[in-house]
């Protein structure tokens, strides 16, 4: 009552207390802040008309905010979060009704959500920037940004906008397989809209015939799930079988025909049956993209990468201190999502030697594999090298190769770079998805990859090679798996998916482990 005083510019008046028994019911109705457009022309007019008469266009010592014009207080209001303006209506009914001036409104729509000229055509179909404020943004600001769908070990991304007159949730696909340099597919999944009744309508976007009733349900803090209320819209006149090829044909761009590896098929089988199973109600739960510091090696966010037989998967690239993480926001029965599929020690770089000992793979196992035993060593605590079988340690062998790399001709640690690019060329014998990969990187660096068999059973991290080609492009060569992923950066731009500090970032990553384990 003391605030409430301050604000009035009065003490606890009858007013005050009359206010005060009647706020819950104020709360409890979205239309307690409409207020006759007629009545607040008429408010303002007249003050102004007052200021005009007097000279001055309010008190010469303001005691409140009561005593300033209503133009300087719509400027206040409009600098103000939206979500401090309810609130702020509870205190007298003046703020009511300044509040319902539509440039703080206006305004509120455009810094927090980015609404510029969709803001007119919402106004011409008889909608306000308030009523677009408080009934659709407001209440649906917790799912806007990048979210992970809970469907097993597949994943997703979904990103969720406001687009505009709707705010959409937008799946997130790769591109076919092999095409790794394409740019990302969306498909919506939801949309909510305030067409109908001015009232905030939710609408399932899945399947073939159109949108549909649907329902959105925040579950708790940072998860949200959706509901389709008419999956009859997801069926197809052909049954399961028309289903299926319509499916593959969007999410493979083939037909099961033109797979003529009989595992893939198989794969591609499974991965239909198993997501088909979630088109009726789906938990998302949400994600952030990396926080970007001056020390990392280049620019962390989403990737798309090949993987083998599972085709084109997403990860996330962050960096920790001396080491880069690649974390999988889609994955497969063998590696699931949300776990780590690359840990690259930053501290540990690998100098190739020239194109002729590249295309060997002995040469390159050989380099790699005494890097991977160096580094097992200072995991264990052991100061003593093992003895290789022409009597030379490993680190021994491998002291040529760093000298060369601190003397300018390859990587020295994460904040190096190279004078030149290197030259680089796969080795034979190692299998690539895609062939077209360039043909010199920056640097290289020793890593592991995550592999497992099916189901994720027996788990294990594999030594390999991390390759930097440039700012939006890396390489991982699996040595016991003799193949190579390519990466290229997902150029969208994604809202509202910023990470608050890297401690929320890194929770969330262990997080997603646990999600899918």
């Amino acid at each position: 009552m003391a605030v409430c005083a301050r604000l009035c510019g009065v003490g606890q008046s009858r007013r005050c207390r009359r206010r005060q028994s009647h706020n819950q019911q104020d709360k409890q109705s979205d239309s307690d802040m409409d207020i006759d457009e007629e009545e607040e022309e008429r408010i303002v007019g007249k003050m102004r008309a007052d200021a005009d008469d007097t000279g001055c266009v309010g008190p010469p010592n303001p005691k409140s905010l009561l005593d300033l014009p209503p133009e300087l207080l719509v400027e206040i209001f409009s600098s103000l979060p939206g979500t401090a303006l309810p609130n702020l209506a509870l205190v007298c009914k003046k703020f009511r009704q300044i509040l319902s001036t539509e440039t703080i409104w206006r305004r509120r729509c455009l810094e927090e959500f980015g609404m510029k000229e969709d803001l007119r055509r919402m106004e011409v179909v008889g909608v306000s920037s308030r009523e677009l404020y408080v009934k659709l943004l407001h209440p649906y600001r917790h799912i806007l940004g990048l979210w992970q769908p809970d469907i097993g070990p597949y994943g997703g991304l979904l990103n969720v906008v406001v687009d505009g007159l709707f705010i959409i949730g937008w799946m997130y696909l790769p591109p076919h397989d092999p095409r790794v340099e394409d740019p990302m597919r969306r498909r919506p999944l939801f949309r909510i809209h305030m067409w109908e009744n001015n009232k905030a309508t939710v609408e399932c976007m899945y399947g073939h015939k159109g949108p549909h009733k649907g329902d959105i349900q925040v579950v708790k803090k940072d998860e949200f799930s959706t509901k389709c209320n008419q999956t009859d819209h997801h069926r197809m006149p052909g049954g399961r079988q028309e289903e299926f090829r319509t499916w593959l044909e969007e999410e493979w761009g083939r037909t099961l025909e033109d797979i003529f590896h009989e595992h893939m098929q198989e794969l591609i089988l499974m991965k239909f049956i198993y997501t088909s199973q979630y088109d009726n109600c789906l938990t998302y739960r949400r994600i952030y993209l990396p926080p970007c510091l001056p020390s990392d090696l280049m620019q962390p966010g989403l990737f798309k990468g090949t993987y083998g037989s599972h085709g084109l998967e997403i990860i996330m690239l962050s960096f920790h201190g001396p080491r880069a993480k690649a974390t999988k926001l889609t994955g497969d029965p063998n590696v699931p999502a949300g776990q780590l599929t690359l840990d690259i020690d930053l501290n540990r770089p690998v100098c190739l030697p020239d194109l002729e000992h590249q295309r060997n793979i002995e040469e390159l196992s050989r380099l790699v594999l005494g890097v991977h035993e160096e580094a097992q060593r200072d995991a264990q605590g052991q100061d003593t090298p093992p003895v290789g079988a022409e009597g030379a340690s490993v680190a021994e062998g491998l002291e040529p190769a760093v000298t060369a790399c601190a003397e300018g001709t390859g990587p020295t640690g994460a904040n190096s770079t190279p004078s030149q690019p290197q030259p680089f060329i796969l080795p034979l014998g190692v299998m690539a998805r895609n062939e077209v990969y360039p043909r010199t990187c920056k640097l290289c660096f020793y890593g592991t990859g995550l592999i497992a068999g099916h189901g994720f059973t027996s788990p294990e991290r594999t030594p390999g090679l991390f390759v930097l080609f440039d700012e939006d492009r890396f390489g991982f060569i699996w040595l016991e798996l003799k193949s190579f992923s390519l990466y290229s950066r997902l150029t969208d731009q994604l809202s509202h998916a910023q990470a608050p500090s890297m401690e929320r970032f890194e929770a969330m990553l262990r997080n997603m482990q646990s999600w899918t384990s």
